[in-house]
């Protein structure tokens, strides 16, 4: 089956404003529009990112200022833009601070970058927690029972009326400091107070209280790109198996699945919101009323986004490249059941002091693994060097400061 031919005339500059070198899906667009022909630029670390050794990498540009300094990041991404050949090129964000700063800057990106038509307001608007969840209450959109408190009392009765174990979630996480978590599974009172206390450390408040949806039915995914006039190109549900931190957090072990009734709530969902583009939805299914409570709104591309590779080798980042080159996106082939695991994550879980029981199963299953790959080998041994580096770190860290013997 012939792939999707892209325009290698059309470069692409991949923009990441929050440390994290082991952000997989960066790597994933790397290889897919790599492969491709499709010269291929991206914001780093510097040599310490894997992502760097890839061979399918065309250049890796200087770290950039946070996207809350928009003038610094303007004048960054400009000489950027000047250094690469054949532009203007098309930025893509990788996460939701770029995301909202590309949609809010585009006109001033212009005409060194393309950036897609988005609505300038919107992804703040879905990326914003607290925001997020005004919105599902205006327009019905299934979500949990969720309280933003303001006072401590207002914590205490958000705790009683939404019953231990919580989820707390900072509403804006991409400004909270390194080594934070953005979302808490919370099992004591006391906790949740001392949460949102912390508020004050940080900008990235209101504290989110959501009554913990029990995980009988299941968490699910759904990523999708929509063209200028909101039309659904290509979009896929995904069924989460592993989780990293479990039940709270991003996909380690995948499955593409068969699921029309998620498909067209997730469709509904994007475009009642007025969202365009690339988007990446989190539920949980309600196995009290049978809906689907939307958890997270991403506005951007998820990392796991190869899950939904079809038949013919299309993705969401070639849709997308397809979509701002001009050409045509031809109808998806679906690969129902295909599987695609986080190696680093996932080994964490296995070997972990608790390991799932059949914890290897995932790992036979998978189709795609985010880091290895026989053509690009050696992003799978830099991180693996560097998930070494941390562990020794992790372990000298205890060591200093744990109980001192009598």
């Amino acid at each position: 089956m012939a792939a999707v031919r892209l325009d290698s005339g059309l470069p692409v500059l991949l923009l990441r404003t929050d440390h994290n070198l082991f952000h997989h899906g960066t790597l994933g667009v790397v290889r897919s529009l790599g492969r491709a022909g499709v010269p291929v630029h991206a914001v780093l670390e510097g040599r310490r990112n894997p992502v760097s050794r890839s061979r399918h990498l065309h250049r890796a540009h200087p770290w950039a200022p946070p996207a809350q300094r928009p003038s610094a990041l303007l004048g960054h991404l400009r000489m950027i833009g000047e250094r690469i050949p054949g532009g203007p090129a098309l930025l893509l964000p990788m996460d939701d601070a770029g995301a909202i700063f590309a949609a809010e800057y585009a006109d001033a990106l212009a005409p060194r970058f393309a950036v897609p038509p988005q609505d300038p307001d919107v992804p703040r608007r879905v990326a914003d927690k607290a925001r997020l969840l005004a919105a599902c209450e205006e327009h019905d959109v299934p979500a949990p029972q969720a309280r933003v408190p303001a006072t401590p009392d207002d914590v205490h009765d958000a705790v009683k009326a939404l019953d231990l174990p919580i989820i707390a979630k900072w509403a804006r996480p991409w400004l909270l400091p390194r080594g934070l978590r953005s979302t808490t599974l919370v099992h004591d009172a006391a906790d949740v107070h001392r949460l949102f206390a912390s508020a004050a450390d940080h900008d990235a408040g209101p504290l989110v209280l959501q009554r913990r949806i029990p995980p009988d039915g299941g968490d699910w995914f759904f990523q999708g790109y929509f063209d200028s006039a909101g039309a659904c190109l290509y979009g896929g549900v995904g069924r989460k198996h592993l989780a990293h931190p479990p039940q709270a957090g991003h996909t380690v072990a995948g499955e593409w699945v068969d699921n029309p009734e998620l498909y067209e709530h997730a469709v509904h969902i994007v475009r009642t919101l007025g969202c365009r583009g690339l988007v990446d939805l989190d539920f949980r299914r309600d196995t009290g009323t049978g809906d689907y409570r939307l958890l997270d709104f991403n506005p951007r591309i998820g990392a796991q986004f190869r899950l939904f590779t079809d038949a013919r080798g299309l993705d969401l980042a070639r849709v997308l490249h397809l979509d701002q080159s001009g050409r045509g996106v031809p109808s998806a082939r679906p690969a129902i059941g295909r599987n695609l695991l986080v190696e680093n994550h996932y080994l964490r879980q296995a070997l972990g002091p608790r390991p799932r029981t059949g914890a290897l199963r995932p790992l036979r299953a998978a189709d795609e693994l985010a880091w290895y790959a026989g053509d690009d080998l050696r992003p799978f041994l830099a991180m693996g060097r560097q998930s070494a580096l941390r562990a020794a770190e992790r372990l000298r860290a205890a060591r200093r400061d744990g109980p001192s013997r009598p």
